[in-house]
């Protein structure tokens, strides 16, 4: 007997524009529908409505969400994907008219944080996540989650605990917390022994390349998949620059505009490497047209850590890909990781850093 695949689920993406000049809708769009596509989802249609502010009741308005629930039926959806963040009252209220598991932009993050997490730390972070923001949203608390059949928006480390009541909820982040203090502890006490090589940290928006960049300049076989967030777990290797000179590099988790605050809370003992380097590299995707904005949110980050002293190198890769070679800022860098075009003059940047 030949095993079947289990079936896609088809999803309808709903998204409310109020058109803020500083945040054009498109390319979030897109980011979202590709974060649907690494949770496993097929999207099938999209409903984009422009509104000067959301409905405070249900995001849409009570008549948009019946045509929303209308359409949904038209084109055969199994999953409603929501860009916009759900209060619990527009959730609760937008369920009753649209009879579809409902999946918001963090909820969908932290699905394909639980897809991806492969390390223990990673899997206890992640969980964590998952559990503070049903938490803080009602959704496992008194709340049907039957409906969701165990499928995007519930998978994970934690999905076998998403239904029990507030109380279990915050025994099991207690433990959580716990473990993973202990992980920071255990980090801390690595990072107190004696080193002789300086520490590079690659931090950047989530597929950028960042993975592609370590496994060139340490000509190592990490994990590179062009999606989003496929590597969680930090990895270090040793780089050797010139001769005599080496640093440690070590690839960090991506980061994504207004990347929900319970995953940077949760990934902080990881994220605490950053803390020890003594040198960021910044990696653009410089085929992305929207690079701007990338580069703002990872910024924005990095400011949220209390590392925006933190010395720090630019490094646009993708130089290989159509539209790859944009204006670049005042003493960035351009390469590519692929074709290894630029290499060499990021690791003489990085010996002369060193």
């Amino acid at each position: 007997m030949h095993g079947t695949r289990p079936l896609r689920p088809r999803a309808l993406v709903v998204a409310v524009d109020i058109e803020d000049p500083r945040r054009p809708i498109e390319p979030e769009l897109l980011e979202f529908e590709a974060l649907a596509g690494a949770a496993g989802a097929d999207v099938v249609e999209r409903i984009v409505q422009r509104r000067e502010r959301v409905d405070a009741a249900t995001l849409v308005g009570s008549g948009k969400a019946h045509e929303i629930a209308e359409r949904a039926k038209e084109v055969d959806a199994g999953l409603l994907l929501v860009l916009n963040e759900l209060r619990p009252r527009q959730r609760k209220n937008l369920e009753r008219i649209v009879p579809l598991p409902i999946v918001d932009r963090t909820m969908l993050i932290l699905d394909v944080f639980a897809r991806h997490a492969r390390s223990r730390e990673g899997k206890l972070q992640v969980e964590l996540a998952q559990l503070r923001y049903r938490q803080s949203n009602l959704i496992g608390v008194n709340a049907d989650l039957s409906r969701l059949g165990g499928g995007i928006g519930t998978r994970g480390p934690g999905e076998t605990r998403l239904e029990v009541d507030r109380r279990s909820i915050q025994e099991r982040v207690s433990v959580l917390r716990r473990q993973l203090d202990e992980v920071r502890r255990q980090r801390a006490t690595r990072r107190a022994a004696p080193r002789q090589e300086p520490l590079v940290a690659l931090v950047g928006y989530t597929n950028v390349g960042k993975s592609s960049l370590l496994n060139r300049l340490a000509r190592t076989d990490v994990l590179v998949a062009d999606r989003p967030f496929a590597t969680l777990d930090t990895t270090m290797r040793r780089v050797y620059l010139a001769p005599g000179a080496y640093v440690r590099l070590t690839d960090t988790v991506g980061f994504i505009t207004d990347l929900p605050k319970d995953l940077v809370a949760a990934f902080r003992a990881t994220l605490e490497e950053l803390d020890e380097a003594d040198l960021l590299v910044h990696v653009v995707d410089a085929s992305n047209p929207d690079w701007p904005r990338q580069m703002e949110a990872v910024d924005a980050t990095l400011r949220e850590l209390g590392l925006e002293a933190k010395p720090r190198l630019v490094a646009f890769n993708k130089a290989d890909a159509p539209h790859g070679e944009p204006a670049l800022p005042a003493g960035a860098m351009l390469l590519s990781a692929k074709t290894g075009e630029g290499i060499d003059a990021l690791r003489a940047a990085l010996a002369e850093r060193g």
